[in-house]
């Protein structure tokens, strides 16, 4: 090969390879053009929201949702006898404000509403009877010393007794009213037999007649209607809280958790109609509960 053609050649393929370097360079991606940083997508979190009663309460504001959002929780009672209490963290916050950061369960505890009529006892009374949901509901009603409902009331289909007031097998503390001379020196309800504490739970009780009296001369009583239901305002003196007390055919009949003990076959209630309000009825009456707390 001639020297000029060798030449020639060579300046051929170095041009070739230079084209070939240009075209190289010129088909690189620009970063512009890469996917999307992983780190720049943002955090899904799931916050899930529960009612601890679904009877009594439900909750909204639960999902999905990207890290950072702010989000409101709403327990709503499902009616005036049930109360929010707390979260299951113990905010007490209703409705609630948080920012999403993690995944979180939060459970709405709800309960019987209660209300502070300023007693000195510092005593709280239920908003409503057991059995009802409602402050104008009658609710369920006991025998004395009975847990359940039940269709007659009556000596013979009374709990403690052996179907006289004479015959009395619990909470009598006088011979001549007990079987077989029977006593036991028991005047106010052990807990498995109080209706408020059986069916509700928690510290909930039946009140007794001391604190019966202590209702009645710190409260106004007025007598008027409910939703179309008569019954007694009872307002604190010391502040505007009130409860209901429905009556039924315009009589109502509430029990006590305390024995009458001169005469064990009687318990104290509280029985009212628009006028009066009496004191102690026997012990087989079915009549309504309001619980205390």
């Amino acid at each position: 090969m001639k020297k000029l053609d060798f030449l020639a050649a060579v300046c051929c393929m170095a041009a070739v390879f230079t084209a070939m370097s240009i075209t190289f360079v010129s088909c690189k991606k620009d970063k512009t053009d890469d996917p999307k940083d992983p780190t720049d997508i943002p955090l899904v979190y799931t916050l899930t929201v529960l009612s601890s009663n679904e009877e009594m309460g439900t909750v909204t504001g639960g999902g999905s949702y990207e890290e950072g959002t702010e989000v409101t929780l709403t327990a709503t009672p499902t009616s005036d006898g049930y109360a929010f209490v707390k979260w299951s963290d113990e905010n007490t916050d209703n409705p609630r404000a948080l920012t999403v950061a993690e995944d979180l369960e939060l459970t709405a505890i709800f309960d019987y509403a209660v209300v502070d009529l300023g007693l000195p006892s510092g005593l709280k009374w239920a908003a409503c009877n057991v059995g009802a949901t409602k402050p104008e509901e009658y609710g369920n009603y006991y025998a004395w010393g009975e847990t359940e409902p039940k269709t007659t009331y009556s000596w013979a289909t009374y709990k403690w007794c052996n179907g006289s007031s004479s015959t009395l097998t619990k909470y009598c503390n006088n011979a001549s009213y007990g079987k077989d001379s029977f006593t036991d020196d028991k005047t106010v309800l052990d807990p498995e037999d109080d209706a408020a504490a059986a069916n509700w739970g928690g510290a909930w009780r039946m009140p007794t007649d001391e604190e019966w009296t202590e209702l009645r001369t710190n409260c106004t009583w007025t007598w008027t209607t409910k939703n179309g239901v008569n019954g007694y305002e009872v307002k604190s003196k010391t502040n505007e809280n009130a409860i209901f007390l429905p009556a039924a055919d315009d009589l109502g009949y509430y029990w006590s958790s305390s024995l009458r003990t001169d005469y064990p076959f009687y318990a104290w209630d509280v029985a009212f109609g628009s006028v009066n309000v009496y004191r102690y009825d026997y012990r087989y009456f079915g009549q309504s509960v309001r619980p205390v707390l």
